[in-house]
């Protein structure tokens, strides 16, 4: 084997080494739900709703969508401590982004803010990005690869009335179907199930998980835009839409 083959090779392998040592149980994300009959943006995983206001200048792209999927206009304004969604019309879609910066770390320790210009001796450099789509009125079609959801999850097919009824998504990676995207049903009530991951057509299959809110969770390595800086970029992706209650 060439030297330069053999260098190739070795960073094949340094790479799948990070992947394997990098691979979380568990990973914090943004997601959107009701407060208050009102569309507000979260952040945190389980029922950690952590401080969204004071990470809400690292959020970008917030947008919303009629039912032609057409963009309708979209504002994030701070409640308190809450960040709420106001659109100009009830939307069908509401997304959002949210850069979460660069961490490292040594062996097992714990993250530190810091890209690998900073920490050379790191064993992983990461920028982490956040996805966010709801669903928040009737779906007339398949929801279309969204602008700037570099992740994202799509019910293939219609969405059922009842929770228990299996349903498949497609995991989409620059809008195209996506293997080996980790996916857990329930990052609210069931933060720590074991991942799934998607088949090679990009497609994952999971029974409805609650008669009420479910918020997916997908998360994928994809290579890096800054080698020096960090090794890769892990994204985040969930997907939130609420299944009616029976008429009281």
């Amino acid at each position: 084997m060439s030297h330069e083959r053999l260098l190739r090779a070795s960073r094949w392998i340094a790479a799948g080494m990070i992947a394997a040592l990098a691979a979380p149980s568990f990973a914090h994300g943004i997601w959107f739900t009701q407060r208050a009959k009102q569309v507000a943006l979260v952040y945190g995983i389980g029922a950690d709703d952590l401080d969204m206001v004071r990470r809400l200048p690292q959020a970008e792209h917030i947008a919303a969508y009629d039912a032609q999927f057409h963009p309708i206009a979209a504002t994030a304004r701070v409640s308190g401590p809450v960040v709420l969604i106001d659109t100009v019309a009830k939307p069908v879609l509401v997304s959002a982004v949210l850069q979460n910066g660069t961490w490292s770390r040594r062996g097992s320790a714990e993250f530190e803010k810091k890209g690998r210009d900073e920490m050379p001796d790191a064993t992983l450099s990461e920028k982490t990005v956040k996805y966010a789509v709801a669903v928040e009125g009737p779906l007339t079609g398949r929801i279309p690869a969204l602008p700037h959801q570099v992740l994202q999850l799509v019910p293939a097919g219609p969405l059922p009335e009842q929770h228990g009824a299996p349903l498949t998504y497609i995991a989409l990676f620059d809008g195209k179907p996506q293997a080996g995207v980790r996916v857990i049903a329930d990052m609210v009530n069931d933060p720590d199930a074991k991942e799934v991951e998607t088949a090679a057509d990009g497609s994952v299959t999971f029974p409805v998980r609650n008669q009420g809110l479910n918020v997916l969770r997908a998360v994928f390595a994809g290579p890096s835009d800054n080698p020096k800086k960090y090794d890769r970029i892990e994204h985040t992706a969930t997907l939130a839409f609420t299944l009616a209650h029976a008429p009281e």
